[in-house]
């Protein structure tokens, strides 16, 4: 795993973590201009869609019931970048190398610590930047432990 962004249903970034070290690093501008692109181009296509999706193939996941709608994986010869939206509309952007496998138990573990050590913190706010040492320390250490 390089790298995790997590945005809010609004569109702004409220967490940004790398893990990979020695990847040319990028500025907090860099990454809020991502963010809010991203956004848009995730959020545009299902707004806009006239017609509902029928399709069963292919799911969002960790959510296996919930079909897909808008950018949900793109992938290069550098790296892979996939997208989980959750009913919320909160997005978890993960970057990673193209030929990591499971990446949607990783995602599922990531969400499921995001869960646990953020939404469930009484002193976080909703939509506001994700400042938790717990899920800071047990999402390196699961990231950790995978390698």
């Amino acid at each position: 795993v390089f790298s995790l962004i997590i945005i809010n249903k609004a569109g702004g970034l409220v967490y940004q973590r790398e893990f990979q070290p020695g990847l040319r690093k990028l500025s907090t501008n860099d990454y809020l201009v991502l963010a809010g692109t991203f956004h848009g181009n995730v959020v545009s296509p299902s707004a806009t869609s006239s017609t509902p999706t029928s399709s069963t193939a292919s799911y969002s996941y960790p959510n296996p019931g919930v079909p897909a709608t808008g950018l949900e994986c793109l992938e290069t010869d550098k790296f892979r970048l996939t997208c989980f939206q959750t009913l919320t509309g909160t997005k978890f952007l993960l970057f990673t190398d193209p030929l990591m496998a499971n990446i949607d138990v990783v995602m599922k573990k990531i969400y499921e610590l995001y869960a646990d050590f953020v939404m469930k913190n009484p002193f976080y706010q909703l939509e506001m930047p994700v400042r938790c040492e717990a899920f800071d320390r047990n999402l390196q250490g699961w990231l950790r432990g995978r390698t």
